[in-house]
């Protein structure tokens, strides 16, 4: 397959991943908004989300204080920042516009109507009427988009590509959201807190386990009330979770085996240590080691991953 071909369909894959992250990441933060606290503790769950980003220097430039319609409508509909969910589907279907011809029909269709569509949405003023419906919106179109990807493409290289950038960019969102907002809980992690404080972690937690499609799996797994240490596990050890670190390694890896070539050997190793101290970790001592430190240096390793893909297959940036 021609590096180039590769790169556009590496590429649209992360963009649809990425937005379908950035409306999970600020719908959790519109619901937790909806619930009674103070402005200081809102204040901290917007700065979060620029902050998973990476985004807040952008941010403050532009608008100066943080304020959650400006936030939302940044991550939004701002098409000077690259991460707006405007941006990132835009971008997507650059990209499968540039390779249309190794998509099939129904996989350049999805990609094309979420264009067209979204652009009328926000146009119309649906956005801002119900923001919540909107972001369902975005992931119901990334959810189609693999779905229609699986359903009907050939089990080639194209397809090796796309889910390994789509896993890679999981991967790394995933990590940031369980970074930040692990840092954003008020109460003592561990130590006896409040009624009013377990009441509060009760609806942050859930919040963030329905961020991540798994308020009803973590019930499922440890049937237990929802405790902080059990999130961590759940998201970043669990490889059943389909959102978890674990699980978006496991995806890489079997994906790069499948488009291996003479140079890539390196990059396959260093993605197997990755998965393999995951596969053998443990929350108890991923905890007593920090967890902060642990995400930070998983993020710089799937980052480095990334760039290693791109000089082995890619397209050189």
């Amino acid at each position: 397959m021609l590096s180039r071909t590769a790169d556009h369909l590496f590429w649209m894959a992360r963009y649809t991943e990425r937005a379908e992250n950035t409306a999970r990441m600020l719908d959790v933060n519109y619901q937790t908004s909806l619930l009674p606290q103070s402005a200081a503790v809102a204040q901290v769950g917007w700065q979060g989300m620029l902050s998973i980003s990476e985004l807040m220097p952008a941010y403050t430039a532009k608008h100066g204080d943080v304020e959650p319609q400006r936030v939302m409508r940044f991550m939004v509909k701002d098409e000077s920042n690259p991460s707006s969910i405007l941006s990132c589907l835009k971008a997507a279907r650059e990209n499968a516009r540039a390779v249309r011809g190794s998509l099939t029909t129904e996989a350049w269709e999805t990609q094309n109507q979420t264009w067209l569509e979204v652009n009328r949405m926000l146009r119309t003023g649906d956005f801002e009427r119900d923001p919540g419906q909107f972001f369902e919106w975005v992931k119901f179109r990334s959810h189609l988009s693999r779905g229609v990807t699986v359903g009907t493409m050939l089990m080639d290289e194209a397809l090796h590509f796309m889910r390994l950038g789509t896993f890679l960019e999981r991967a790394d969102n995933t990590a940031r959201l369980v970074d930040v907002k692990f840092h954003a809980v008020q109460s003592d992690f561990f130590g006896a807190a409040s009624a009013k404080d377990q009441e509060y972690d009760f609806y942050h937690w859930s919040a963030i386990l329905r961020s991540v499609s798994g308020f009803e799996i973590y019930r499922k797994v440890y049937r237990d009330v929802i405790k902080p240490e059990r999130v961590a596990d759940l998201l970043i050890l669990r490889p059943d979770m389909p959102r978890s670190l674990h699980a978006s390694m496991n995806e890489v890896v079997s994906n790069l085996a499948m488009v291996a070539n003479d140079q890539s050997s390196e990059t396959a190793r260093r993605a197997g240590k990755l998965r393999a101290e995951l596969q053998y970790g443990h929350i108890d001592e991923i905890l007593a080691n920090g967890l902060h430190a642990f995400l930070t240096q998983f993020l710089d390793r799937v980052n480095e991953l990334g760039g290693r893909i791109s000089r082995d297959f890619l397209v050189p940036a």
